[in-house]
């Protein structure tokens, strides 16, 4: 096989089946992946979660993870956050014109690897090539089916006043080390992507809570953003403690040369929950079990005063107004 993706590998002839065969189905085989035109899946017990999402990060690799890993993670975890266990996957992969065949083989495995750590089989897929420049590398869209918990129902549209506010570990690093990969501001600092798939940590709240009223990842725009989205929905008031807020401090050293607040920095590995203030102590607890657990805090409660809106008790006592997000967020992540 060549070393480099080449136009004729989009084709549909013998190169084709020759990259999705050495990349791809050698690394993905499972008992559901199909060479025909769709899987044939068995049908699920209850309610079936489905989601989408496209992958076009820049640079494709970087400290904690690659376009691959992300891609898995990111979709697991939307199913997840609607209270369904990860089951089956497709992935459909865009390839520049001269990609190493070498760093496609590597996003595989970090995708084999991170399903595996899911549970999840990913079942069926498609390939085209483009030309150079027409692509950044190797775009990424994956499509996911889950099947829900009994009586899990978590919506951005449920949080009630008396809620804690729950994240599940330390914010904003995967938006601080792409920022850094990409070397645009000649800083050296140890920041690695929070990039994680996260079924395991959101089935485990459930749990010990049944009552679980909001999950969500933060991704695009970080926590802050995911904070706004929920007040707006649920029309209620959120009060956020800064000083409860974990921010590794590699991130927060980033932050405080450029500006940036860590809540409006993505992450690619982290829930933020919101539970009956009785349970969060049990929630907080059993999140630091798992290894992507082990800053899990509560930050805030919800009010029934103020909807819609985010305030925020400073660490000298003052409160203000956590602006909504607006434009363009940095760093632009895809």
């Amino acid at each position: 096989m060549e070393e480099k993706v080449m136009l004729v590998h989009g084709g549909g002839g013998k190169q084709t089946s020759e990259l999705i065969h050495e990349v791809f189905a050698k690394r993905f085989r499972n008992l559901y992946l199909t060479e025909d035109d769709a899987a044939i899946l068995p049908p699920p017990a209850s309610n079936i979660a489905f989601t989408t999402d496209g992958f076009i990060v820049s640079p494709w690799k970087f400290p904690g993870g690659n376009i691959g890993k992300l891609s898995i993670c990111g979709t697991v975890n939307d199913i997840s956050c609607m209270g369904a266990r990860p089951k089956y996957l497709s992935c459909a992969f865009v390839i520049e014109e001269g990609f190493p065949v070498k760093s496609l083989e590597e996003i595989a495995d970090a995708m084999a690897l991170t399903a595996r750590e899911a549970g999840v089989s990913i079942v069926a897929g498609d390939t085209k090539v483009a030309g150079h420049g027409q692509v950044d590398g190797v775009f990424i869209t994956t499509t996911g089916i889950g099947e829900r918990l009994p009586g899990a129902h978590p919506s951005g549209k449920s949080a009630r006043p008396g809620d804690a506010v729950i994240v599940s570990g330390d914010v904003g690093r995967h938006g601080c080390t792409i920022l850094l990969a990409r070397g645009e501001y000649g800083i050296d600092a140890e920041v690695t992507s929070d990039c994680a798939p996260l079924w395991g940590m959101a089935s485990s709240v459930f749990d010990v809570c049944r009552d679980v009223h909001v999950l969500r990842d933060a991704t695009r725009g970080g926590v802050g953003t995911v904070l706004h989205e929920i007040a707006g929905q649920s029309g209620v008031g959120i009060r956020l403690d800064a000083s409860a807020v974990p921010v590794d401090p590699a991130v927060a050293g980033v932050c405080g040369m450029l500006g940036l607040e860590p809540l409006y920095l993505a992450c690619e590995g982290r829930l933020v929950i919101f539970v009956p203030k009785e349970d969060a102590e049990a929630v907080v607890a059993e999140l630091k079990k798992s290894p992507y657990g082990e800053n899990a805090a509560v930050i805030g409660e919800v009010t029934p005063d103020e909807p819609g809106r985010v305030v925020m008790t400073t660490e000298l006592g003052t409160q203000t107004v956590l602006p909504p997000p607006g434009g363009e967020l940095l760093p632009r992540i895809c």
